[in-house]
């Protein structure tokens, strides 16, 4: 699975479209994670193509909230995506605004860890460290059971996404917390650099 979009063009999509700092890091943060993923499972060939799907994945959700993953197919083929990242990309819109269903497994960890790292995020804001790596899949479930914390991040979609996978939801939750301690780092720099830039 090959993209000519490179990372940094991703990221310049990725700011031509999304303008809320919070909508860039969570970008960046699912590229990061899917990178992560690619080389634990096996797929290393192809992280380019995880991180820059990652990338991308809601670069129609600022602009456009009500048609989200409908107007992306447009923007990313203005902008020379192929189909597979087209397809993969709304794919994690799948039983919400699409039919279009995750098939590959990079779709499908798409699916499922889109929406977790937003509440490992949220989660990770409430410690006194302020990050991921101290965190540990026993308190990230019991963020996960009250429905009132971080409420925007669908646990229905993130339990389907595990499934998805054939994964139990702690190996999901798991494997999520070590991608993104992974790369908290180089996204806080990344986060940081854009904003000397801006």
């Amino acid at each position: 699975m090959k993209t000519a979009i490179t990372k940094e063009r991703a990221i310049e999509l990725l700011k031509e479209h999304n303008k809320e700092p919070f909508h860039i890091l969570h970008g960046l943060t699912v590229g990061a994670v899917l990178r992560w993923y690619a080389n634990e499972l096996g797929y290393g060939e192809d992280a380019d193509f995880w991180e820059v799907c990652g990338i991308l994945h809601d670069i129609d959700f600022e602009e456009y909230p009500d048609e989200h993953c409908i107007v992306a197919p447009r923007l990313l083929e203005e902008a020379g995506a192929e189909e597979e990242l087209i397809h993969a990309v709304v794919s994690h819109g799948y039983g919400h605004r699409v039919e279009v269903k995750p098939e590959h497994e990079m779709e499908k960890v798409l699916y499922a860890a889109d929406e977790l790292t937003g509440l490992i995020w949220a989660a990770a804001k409430m410690r006194p460290s302020k990050s991921t790596k101290d965190m540990e899949v026993s308190s990230l479930k019991k963020k996960f059971k009250d429905k009132r914390f971080a409420a925007g991040c669908s646990r229905d979609v993130i339990e389907k996404g595990a499934e998805g996978l054939g994964w139990e939801l702690p190996k999901l939750m798991e494997m999520t917390i070590l991608a993104m301690r992974a790369c908290e780092d180089e996204v806080n720099a990344e986060m940081e650099k854009m904003g000397a830039e801006a």
